[in-house]
Parts: C-alpha cells; sequence; structure tokens
C-alpha cells in the first residue's frame, strides 16, 4: 500500500519514493545517488560563494502577511539590509518570505535556499537568487554555512530541527559559536523551560542554555548579532577567478 500522510481537514499529501528504508540497493543505484548529493552541493557552492557574509531567518510556512510575526520577521529582513549583510532564508512562504520581503524592499540581498517536497512549493517572489535542492540535509548544509547569525522564528518541526541541529553544531564546536536569537518569548517559553529542565536533569551542561537569545524585540535581536559579528570576525572580499568562469 503507498504510503501517504493525511492532514485533518485537509488533501492527502503524497509521499516521496521511499529510498532510505527498503535495505541496500543496487551499487548503480548508490553511486547515481551519492552524484545527485555532489552535484548539490557543488551547485550550492557555485550559487552562493560570492552572495556576502549572510544572517539567516527561520521560522514558519504558515504565517500570512497580517500576522505579528510575518510583520516582525519583515522588519528583521529591513534591519540586515540596512547592516549590510545577507538575508538568507529556506525561500518558502510565511516567516521566510517575510525576510526576504524586508530585504528586497530595503535594497538588500535576499537569498532562498528552497527544497523539493512531495507537494508543490514555489519560491516567494522576494528572492533574488535562488537554489532548489532536492534533500533537507544538503539544504541544511548551505543555510549554515554563509552565516552569520540565525534569527529562529516561531515556526513547527522544520524550523525545530533547523534550531537543534545549529545548536548541537555550537555545542560540540563543529562550528564557531555563532549568535542564534529565538524570536517571540511567548512561544518559546515552553521549549525555555525544557531546556532549562534538560540542564537540571545533567543531559546538558548548564553553560548550554545560554547559547541563545531569547526576545521579543528587533532593536536587542539586531544589536546582539551585530556586537557579537563586530567583536568577533572581519569580513574579507572573495577573490573571483575567470577560469572558474566566476563572473565578476
Amino acid at each position: 500500500m503507498e504510503a501517504s500522510a493525511k492532514l485533518p481537514g485537509s488533501m492527502i499529501i503524497p509521499s516521496k519514493e521511499q529510498v532510505y528504508l527498503d535495505g541496500p540497493k543496487s551499487r548503480s543505484y548508490e553511486l547515481g545517488f551519492a552524484w545527485r548529493v555532489f552535484w548539490q552541493f557543488i551547485k550550492g557552492f557555485r550559487s552562493l560563494h560570492f552572495i556576502g557574509p549572510s544572517i539567516t531567518v527561520f521560522g514558519s510556512a504558515r504565517y500570512k502577511e497580517d500576522h505579528p510575526y510575518y510583520i516582525k520577521a519583515r522588519e528583521l529582513g529591513k534591519r540586515i539590509a540596512e547592516s549590510g549583510f545577507t538575508t538568507m532564508t529556506g525561500g518558502g512562504p510565511g516567516i521566510m518570505e517575510a525576510a526576504n520581503r524586508g530585504a528586497f524592499e530595503n535594497s538588500g540581498k535576499s537569498i532562498g535556499c528552497n527544497i523539493q517536497l512531495p507537494f508543490e512549493q514555489k519560491i516567494n517572489p522576494y528572492v533574488q537568487k535562488s537554489v532548489t535542492f532536492e534533500h533537507f540535509f544538503v539544504r541544511k548544509v548551505l543555510l549554515v554555512k554563509y552565516s552569520y547569525a540565525f534569527i529562529i522564528m516561531p515556526g513547527g518541526f522544520g524550523t525545530m530541527d533547523e534550531l537543534f541541529e545549529i545548536l548541537t553544531l555550537v555545542q560540540t564546536k563543529s562550528v564557531t559559536n555563532f549568535p542564534i536569537v529565538l524570536f517571540g518569548k511567548e512561544y518559546y517559553k515552553p521549549l525555555e523551560e525544557t531546556i532549562e529542565w534538560m540542564a537540571a536533569q545533567g543531559t546538558i551542561s548548564k553553560e548550554d542554555t545560554s547559547l541563545v537569545l531569547i526576545t521579543d524585540s528587533v532593536d536587542e535581536a539586531m544589536t546582539h548579532i551585530i556586537n557579537y559579528i563586530n567583536k568577533y570576525y572581519q569580513v574579507k572580499p572573495r577573490k573571483r577567478y575567470w577560469w572558474l568562469f566566476e563572473k565578476r
């Protein structure tokens, strides 16, 4: 029987072709899969190499433009643009659109890393440069690779996945201790309490609870990020090589 997910009161969402749970594939299939993943990375690296230092904004795709969090994300995109940084998102609707929109409307760079889904997801109209990936793990690498800071707006499973991926990378010192902002005190209150409980149980260190700033203020979020970047980083321009067909 074909696997599918049915949401209450909504259409059936078809599942992707099942690959990972079917056991070993043929050697030629596995080689082809590895090549497709490699090519996605190369495509992403070439497309995003010269976008400049970025701040990535994560959040729900479900918020409409009249929602308070959409309005805040749009303001954050504006402020990121005014600070001279590139705004990067997952390229979809909702919070992603809002942040891209704020940057686009204020002459900033607006980048989207989109994902192929079993149901159609279009890139939002405020993205100036986009790359579409087949696999979430490739997309997450690119969203992290070019970012100096992360703003996590309210969101669902995907947003939580991205948040804890970044926290794990920072906690294990796999990446530099970049600024991480959770935007929405009321929304993230239960999560904040869960993290404190984890520290009390000894499953994380007490110091790990200080890895994020939780705020409702656009000013506080941007001040935290810019001060940290100015203190610890120096942005240097990348050279372009004609023999690699890199456009000037």
